[in-house]
């Protein structure tokens, strides 16, 4: 995902310095141009297309991402990155050296992926997506496990192709093109003290709750509001939190999202329900995250990495930071109240008030849908899915059995007992559109959102005031100061390292967690 305007390859004075260095920005914002086509129909393919229009859009999407591939392994790439390199121009320059680090780290990836494998990746993709929303629909597993074993046989050739790392596993290199440098070993050390500390927080409000049977007051805050309105409060706080409708908008899909083509168009979407208002806001929220990410990149260095993201779990730390710490934030709910009241009115929201609507924005409770959990439990659901993607990937789990081991480990984990495919195992998007390999990075964004909330904190000492009046730029400009601006510059540690001190740590998403659970149970 990226984002720019149509106008400059790099800041001011460096293209000018090299002549290799400009062409091959100029190369590459040629090819991003492309890759923005395939953005913009994948968009339209969960968004607009009739169903009708799949085989088409397959045959689109495969074309194009042969396109694509061929267009970000030219040879000619290969060719200037090394003139740049060693080009007296670029003395000295430190983001340009960035850029070329990570323009031949990618250029060195894609060569080693046949053009083949890439155009069969996406038509599986676009086709699987298309049975994963019927068997969803319909809760029907067997619809979409043809799919999702073609999935993972091309995951796995994808990573057969890419190399394993020295002393790694063959996940580890789909998990690195979503988290670059992490590896499989390591998030399970990460995982290992978080996963203790869920289990015994979910079991202290349990015993608090006699089996979360008793609730804090919420004065039935999850009440039936229309659709049509809860998709204009959706839009006016996004407004509001500083995301730019002139280049973006906001639409509705089986599965939220966000997709960035590219220059000045960031396109979010968002699902409701007739008793989901806090729902549709946190995912509101989240994909916002994403799209203040995606409109905050540096413009100028469109179709480079210092025009992209640094990865998933620092786009997920964004987008958890506007859900969570920002949007389920007593101060929020201070101000975001009276908006409430505004687009629904005051009738519709009759025995609530700013204190319930926040109780129960943050109910601890172990529900079956992932973008639907609680803030506690939600890093148990994605821990699940890590371990059983890891598993398929390995060859440990067929995906035949994937419903009923996902079943079985919903109830070791959350005490549920799945009542159908659609709450369990078709739920989520990801693995219908090839993103094996993704999910982890869910809680590696709770842990980095977390982290930098605490260092923002020192920065901005009134924030809780500033939020409670609706004041959301200084947090937003902070965010581009310290993490948008510097789209690949650095790696996600070296950054998390450089905005707090330390590389990242499980102890600041702890002691957040621990004092919501104080404020909302007393315990």
């Amino acid at each position: 995902m990226t984002t720019a305007t149509t106008t400059a390859v790099g800041p001011a004075g460096a293209a000018d310095k090299s002549k290799p260095y400009a062409e091959l920005c100029s190369l590459l914002r040629s090819a991003a141009v492309w890759k923005s086509v395939d953005a913009t129909l994948s968009w339209d393919q969960e968004t607009l297309m009739p169903p009708r229009g799949a085989p088409l859009r397959a045959d689109q999407l495969q074309a194009l991402s042969g396109l694509v591939h061929e267009k970000f392994t030219d040879q000619r790439i290969a060719e200037l990155v090394s003139q740049a390199e060693a080009d007296p121009g670029l003395t000295g320059d430190d983001a340009a050296k960035a850029n070329l680090r990570e323009i031949r780290r990618d250029y060195e990836k894609r060569i080693k992926l046949p053009k083949s494998l890439v155009e069969e990746i996406a038509r599986c993709s676009s086709l699987g997506m298309h049975a994963w929303k019927e068997a969803r629909e319909k809760s029907e597993f067997s619809i979409f496990q043809p799919w999702l074993e073609k999935t993972i046989e091309l995951s796995c050739k994808k990573a057969e192709c890419l190399g394993v790392p020295a002393g790694g596993e063959l996940y580890d290199a789909l998990f690195d093109e979503y988290e670059p440098q992490m590896t499989a070993a390591r998030t399970t050390e990460i995982f290992k003290p978080l996963r203790e500390f869920t289990v015994n927080l979910i079991e202290r409000v349990r015993d608090a709750t006699d089996g979360f049977t008793k609730t804090p007051d919420i004065g039935n805050a999850h009440r039936d509001l229309p659709i049509e309105t809860q998709k204009l409060f959706s839009k006016r706080i996004l407004e509001e939190t500083g995301f730019d409708f002139m280049a973006g908008r906001l639409d509705v899909s089986t599965h939220p999202f966000c997709e960035s083509p590219g220059p000045g168009d960031t396109r979010l979407t968002n699902r409701y329900r007739p008793d989901g208002w806090l729902d549709a806001i946190s995912s509101a929220t989240h994909e916002g995250g994403h799209g203040l990410y995606e409109q905050g990149l540096s413009a100028e260095w469109f179709g480079t990495p210092l025009g992209e993201a640094i990865s998933l779990g620092i786009h997920e730390s964004q987008s958890r930071m506007w859900e969570n710490l920002v949007g389920r934030s007593r101060p929020f709910w201070g101000w975001a109240f009276d908006i409430a009241g505004d687009v629904f009115g005051t009738a519709a929201l009759q025995g609530l008030d700013e204190d319930k609507v926040h109780r129960a924005a943050n109910m601890v409770k172990p529900s079956f849908i992932r973008v639907e959990a609680d803030e506690v439990t939600y890093n148990l659901h994605i821990m699940l899915r890590f371990d059983l993607e890891r598993a398929m990937v390995a060859g440990d789990l067929a995906p035949k059995d994937l419903p009923g081991v996902w079943n079985k480990r919903m109830k070791s984990d959350f005490g549920l007992d799945v009542p159908n495919d659609a709450k369990g195992c078709l739920q989520d998007v990801h693995w219908s559109m090839g993103a094996v390999g993704y999910f982890s990075t869910y809680t590696l964004g709770n842990l980095y959102s977390a982290q930098f909330w605490e260092a923002m904190a020192k920065d901005i000492p009134n924030r809780n005031e500033l939020m409670a009046q609706g004041e959301f730029a200084p947090i937003l400009d902070w965010l581009r100061l310290n993490i948008h601006r510097h789209g690949r510059r650095f790696s996600a540690e070296d950054l998390c390292t450089r905005i707090t001190g330390s590389p990242l740590q499980c102890e600041p998403l702890m002691r957040h967690l621990e004092a919501k659970v104080k404020a909302v149970y007393g315990v």
